[in-house]
């Protein structure tokens, strides 16, 4: 076994702190790395919070994570010792389903190992990027580019196929009008992501103060959601809007923004269950969809796109002692755009 270091959160009422565990040795199949970097997602904070299931306990939370190979199996043919690699929110899935073999493992049939905070087919937990080291099989590890900020490539892992995923299903791109609402990690990133492939992007939010960093972000127009008038003149003008706003707000509001067969996806999880009235569907045949993070295929090519069009996620990067401050100002929605913690720091 692996002596390995970490962060932890021991119960759903302790706050994360050091903790000593073991990783596998490395297979045939397996790479290992040492963690440069790690982001930190707003999920991190509900699952070690049991705010949306009943989590395993003690949690090293992290699905955000990129480093150096220093490791690798027998049989591994797709990385090499000193190669930069990231794992993102999944280490492993059935692989014979119809999603697996589709390059959709996001969306096995028979349920997918979740990078920390699940089991592994061996019935062992699995542990996130809140550490030192990671053993991954290597089909569920990807590929970095050097030419760009590794620390600013760790939220692409989460945030940034999470934003992609649904644009690139859609085939949101040149002559459609794209709404994205909400300007926080996945915000700022659905934004950088839709300027890209040459839609017309605007920001939707309740903060006049962000305008400006919208604009910064590349984004074409901003609506202020507080001001009728603003969103009366917007009625009927999206093709799409890309909600990624994670409170509780007004669907039928944005369902009026939206063109006849225009589409609502959502990647934002709000507390509650959705409140839609069926006449704001049913009045210009309208769609509200969802969409979660993407397969292995697919964050390779997010990755390389990136690389391509030199896009990376906005960040602070923090130390590992102040995960806890750094989660109040998380939820206070004081971070532009992603905190990243420095493994160096651990």
């Amino acid at each position: 076994m692996i002596a390995t270091k970490g962060y932890a959160a021991q119960s759903p009422t302790t706050d994360l702190a050091p903790w000593n565990f073991e990783r596998r040795e490395v297979g045939p199949h397996d790479v290992q790395f040492d963690i440069a970097y790690c982001g930190v997602c707003h999920s991190d904070l509900h699952q070690i919070k049991n705010e949306w299931f009943p989590g395993i306990f003690p949690m090293v939370p992290g699905h955000e994570i990129v480093g150096t190979v220093t490791k690798v199996g027998s049989a591994v043919k797709k990385f090499k010792v000193g190669e930069l690699a990231g794992v993102g929110c999944l280490v492993d899935s059935c692989r014979t389903c119809d999603n697996c073999k589709h390059g959709l493992e996001q969306y096995c049939m028979n349920g997918s190992v979740g990078t920390y905070n699940s089991k592994g087919k061996d019935g062992v937990p699995t542990y996130g990027g809140y550490s030192n080291t990671i053993v991954v099989h290597e089909d569920f590890v990807v590929h970095v580019s050097e030419k760009l900020s590794l620390a600013a490539v760790a939220p692409l892992l989460c945030a940034g196929i999470t934003t992609y995923s649904p644009l690139k299903h859609w085939k949101v791109g040149k002559g459609h009008k794209l709404a994205v609402l909400g300007l926080g990690g996945l915000g700022h990133m659905g934004v950088k992501f839709g300027v890209a492939l040459g839609a017309e992007v605007t920001v939707l939010s309740t903060s006049p103060s962000k305008e400006a960093d919208a604009k910064k972000l590349g984004a074409h127009k901003f609506i202020v959601t507080t001001n009728k008038e603003q969103v009366k003149n917007a009625k009927g003008y999206f093709d799409f809007i890309l909600d990624t706003v994670s409170a509780p707000h007004d669907f039928r509001m944005y369902l009026s923004m939206l063109k006849t067969n225009g589409t609502h996806i959502l990647v934002g999880v709000p507390p509650e269950n959705l409140q839609i009235h069926p006449f704001g569907i049913i009045d210009g045949r309208k769609s509200v969809a969802g969409s979660s993070i993407g397969g292995l295929p697919e964050t390779q090519e997010m990755l390389d796109f990136c690389a391509e069009k030199n896009i990376v996620s906005d960040i602070e990067l923090i130390d590992i002692k102040d995960i806890t401050k750094a989660y109040d100002r998380m939820v206070k929605g004081d971070v532009r755009y992603r905190f990243v913690i420095d493994m160096k720091t651990l």
